[in-house]
């Protein structure tokens, strides 16, 4: 089978958030899980390099867009790696290769009659003598009354145009802009209106999206598809392969969705391979983003693909709610948030895995405190998961010698551990990790038990042989464990390969072929838990 994963392309404008890596972590978990079935995956993300906020942050900041745009991309690299991500290819949408891709899309829709050209409004700035970008357009939104940009409304979902919004004013000089003329190409999204009718009924019933996903869909074709401008007057971007129109950008709505195709294209030229089989019917294909995207996955990459004659069109849609920050919403602008930098050099990355994938937004907004942060860390990661694997190796270790004993095991557990792999896989391709984890977790709680009520300990005094067989089970138990983990806590994963001797792993049983044990090393730190307090008063003294 072969699976694509298009994990959602964050903006080079600002460093990442918990946010974003609570929306993007089930692409990784995703393509770890098919690895370790033996499944073609294909991977891929990029930085958004182009497009309305990272020229608005090189205004601020006095630097060019360029400058902004490479330190941003450098810093989520490092992020992405440091956190575990196995991006097949992770790149950037301001490279020739991208730019190239997306022109051939815009000559093709423009060739297969769904791009025409016609004169428009725009909002033009008297003061700055421009044509304004819609996010350098913000206002009230005219459906819901919250503040809002010009491209879409975060409150309510409602995608705009700066046209529509109730008190507009330029986001650069903070004056009311006029109308203008201006000539623009067009997309004739409504043609497809039918074609994605049936499309999301099908993904309905199927039930391979997250409900959000539907439920928005639904709402936009109710309301009826209208024709979307695809060219814009902005200052970084595609150029628009047009004769006569250069000066023109190819709109970042098109845009940045065709990434994922121009990604996959990337990665089969500087891989010698071919990426076809991801773009057939048959393949399957997550697309891995929080749920603003949503109707740019559901309902505009979807009918550019069809416009452009793809079969391969999005079969999972893995939209998370919104991650909040100790019950307030996160605010970039008043650094209300945690940092994915900071976090990640003063905590282990399979810390922060673990709490993103066991409180997952997955079906309504989920908050990250550090106090459940921290107590997670020491009670399920240090207190059930690493306590079974450290005080069964040091057991071994002390009343073995090292050695581990030969004997069947528990027939029963062998049973539970088989019924794990289809179970929790079967989550994981669903879209619902959270559940997966949490299954595997209880048993880790099992686990531990078993080793409670058999008390080894007595045994290898009064019955020998009945010890052999419960650390002989307590191995099978971890060597499984650590396949069953190694989608979500990769890392923790390689030190137990490491104190097992473990080659490859596979998403199936395992016998544990484990002789001795030796560099036992406990797989976590426990945290201080005084840190509670410290990251709440850094978080408040560092937001406005």
């Amino acid at each position: 089978m072969s699976v694509f994963i298009g994990g959602a392309w964050p903006y080079a404008n600002g460093s990442l958030h918990l946010g974003h890596i609570a929306a993007l972590l089930p692409g990784d978990i995703l393509a770890r899980y098919y690895r370790l079935k033996g499944e073609r995956v294909l991977y891929v993300s990029g930085s958004d390099c182009n497009g309305t906020p990272i020229s608005i942050r090189a205004n601020q900041e006095g630097k060019t867009i360029r400058e902004i745009a490479d330190h941003y991309h450098q810093e989520f690299t490092e992020s992405f790696s440091r956190l575990g991500f196995t991006y097949d290819l992770y790149t950037r949408t301001d490279g020739a290769f991208h730019h190239e891709t997306v022109q051939r899309i815009f000559l093709d829709l423009m060739e297969n009659g769904h791009i025409y050209k016609k004169e428009t409004d725009q909002m033009y700035c008297e003061t700055d003598q421009r044509f304004l970008p819609d996010r350098y357009v913000e206002g009230i939104c005219p459906v819901c009354a919250h503040p809002s940009r010009g491209d879409q409304c975060d409150n309510c979902s409602t995608i705009l145009d700066p046209l529509d919004l109730l008190e507009p004013k330029c986001k650069l000089c903070g004056n009311a802009p006029t109308v203008k003329k201006t000539e623009q190409f067009y997309f004739a999204l409504s043609a497809f209106q039918e074609e994605l009718e049936a499309y999301v009924k099908e993904a309905k019933d199927r039930g391979a999206w997250r409900e959000n996903a539907i439920h928005l869909s639904e709402r936009y074709l109710k309301e009826g598809l209208l024709d979307r401008a695809v060219s814009r007057d902005l200052p970084n971007g595609v150029p628009l392969p047009v004769e006569g129109y250069e000066d023109k950008k190819v709109y970042v709505w098109i845009e940045a969705v065709s990434g994922y195709y121009s990604a996959s294209r990337q990665w089969a030229a500087e891989n010698h391979e071919s990426d076809e089989e991801f773009w057939q019917g048959d393949a399957k294909a997550y697309y891995v983003h929080g749920k603003d995207n949503i109707p740019f996955h559901t309902i505009i990459w979807p009918a550019i693909l069809k416009g452009i004659g793809v079969q391969g069109l999005p079969t999972h849609i893995v939209s998370n709610e919104y991650l909040t920050l100790e019950k307030r919403k996160l605010s970039t602008s008043k650094n209300w948030a945690v940092w994915a930098p900071d976090i990640l050099d003063r905590y282990n990355p399979d810390s922060i895995r673990y709490f993103l994938a066991i409180n997952a937004p997955e079906n309504r907004d989920t908050d990250f405190s550090w106090r459940e942060f921290i107590y997670s860390h020491n009670g399920e990661l240090l207190g059930a998961y690493g306590n079974f694997i450290n005080r069964t190796l040091k057991f071994i270790e002390k009343s073995y010698e090292g050695t581990v004993p030969k004997a069947e095991v528990d027939s029963s557990i062998k049973r539970t551990i088989e019924g794990l792999y289809e179970s929790v896989g079967r989550k994981i391709e669903e879209g619902h990790f959270k559940e997966g984890i949490e299954e595997v977790f209880a048993f880790v709680r099992f686990a531990n038990k078993y080793f409670d009520e058999k008390e080894p300990w007595k045994e290898i005094k009064e019955n020998r042989a009945s010890c052999d067989q419960t650390i002989a089970t307590c191995m099978l138990i971890i060597a499984n464990l650590s396949q069953l983990l190694n989608p979500f806590l990769p890392f923790s994963t390689k030190k137990v390969q490491g104190m097992l001797a473990m080659k490859e792993l596979n998403w199936a049983f395992v016998a544990c072929e484990t002789n001795t044990v030796s560099n036992i090393k406990p797989l976590f730190e426990r945290y201080d838990v005084k840190r509670i307090e410290e990251e709440v008063d850094k978080l408040i003294k560092e937001s406005e």
